[in-house]
């Protein structure tokens, strides 16, 4: 059977797999996941990693096939892909849904956001993770839950130096979700596209710089390849939480129990990303002048004028969307609480 058949078979598969036979075979599940992704460092450490969790978990019972983005439908997408039953499941970041409600870039982070560290204790061990549920069911009628969490990102991979806001001005730049407002505002000109095309965009010069991904993901993207200059830190993106959506008609029949061991798979994920991330980065610090890149630190007056820039775009919003303002007043409250944090949480060495 040719790639197509297989394909169009594996549509046709009802979302759950019931087999004759034991009760064991009886409660197998079969699920298909779309993603935003089109391979390597991204997939593998999240979807891919989340389905061979939850296939461990169960003990082979519960299977999860990833698709890589683009072949179930758009990369940017997926959200309306499992709204559609086209995928049982989907693994994305939630920015990209930031043009239907701009809530969506508070859980996926944007340039007011606070760092990862903080994002996971305001996600777990205060309200985040349930206002994330809420919110995602309520505008679009989606179970959801974070799967996945990134370092902060590099800030560009360009084919021009940039260190001040006068080096920003019209530089075209690949973003996505709310940097391509708030860039534009700081004098670029921003143009969005999905992950499995930024590469080729900054190689034929149609855009002077991309960002995507973190210090260690970028390792293996090749942009060092094509663009000269590594601007960090990521002050537009310091953190991007994941996330996993789940059909309601495939929620709605599982059991409390797979509900629970769904849950717990992506939390499990959630945090090893977060540590490998880290440790990748690490890794990854002098890789790009070993590659014979200059790698520039962004002006202290730049990241904050990005900082502030953000804050002021969420402010905005909040006073005309009511989810937005509910989320942001929480994140603000959890922020407010950890101000001053480094005198117990740093020490001089």
């Amino acid at each position: 059977m040719n790639r197509r058949k297989l394909l169009g078979a594996a549509l046709a598969t009802p979302a759950l797999t019931f087999t004759a036979g034991t009760a064991r075979a009886q409660d197998e599940l079969n699920f298909r996941m779309a993603t935003s992704w089109s391979g390597g460092f991204t997939m593998e450490l999240m979807a891919d990693a989340y389905a061979k969790t939850v296939a461990r978990l169960s003990d082979g019972r519960i299977t999860i096939e990833t698709y890589p983005g683009g072949t179930l439908g758009s990369a940017l997408e997926v959200s309306d892909l499992v709204r559609n039953g086209v995928a049982d499941m989907g693994h994305t970041w939630m920015g990209y849904d930031w043009g239907e409600d701009r809530t969506t870039i508070l859980f996926g982070g944007f340039a007011g956001s606070f760092d990862s560290e903080r994002m996971l204790h305001w996600l777990y061990g205060a309200d985040g993770a349930e206002l994330w549920r809420e919110f995602r069911r309520d505008r679009f009628d989606l179970v959801s839950m974070p799967l996945g969490i990134r370092t902060p990102e590099v800030f560009l991979h360009s084919n021009k130096p940039v260190r001040t806001l006068a080096d920003f001005q019209g530089l075209k730049l690949r973003t996505v979700g709310a940097w391509l407002e708030i860039s534009a505002e700081l004098g670029a000109a921003p143009v969005t596209a999905p992950m499995g095309e930024v590469y080729t965009m900054l190689e034929r010069g149609v855009v002077d710089a991309v960002e995507s991904g973190s210090l260690g993901e970028n390792v293996s993207t090749g942009f060092h390849q094509v663009a000269k200059y590594v601007i960090l830190p990521g002050a537009h993106q310091p953190v991007a939480p994941f996330e996993l959506m789940i059909a309601p008609r495939v929620w709605d029949g599982l059991s409390e129990a797979d509900r629970a061991l769904l849950q717990d798979a992506a939390r499990l994920v959630t945090m090893d990303s977060w540590i490998a991330f880290g440790q990748a980065d690490a890794k990854a610090k002098t890789f790009f002048e070993d590659q014979g890149n200059e790698v520039i630190d962004l002006d202290p007056e730049v990241q904050k004028a990005v900082f502030d820039a953000g804050v002021a775009y969420a402010d905005k919003i909040a006073a005309d969307n009511e989810w937005f303002a509910r989320v942001w007043e929480s994140q603000k409250a959890f922020d407010a609480l950890w101000q001053g944090s480094e005198r117990y949480r740093r020490v001089v060495r």
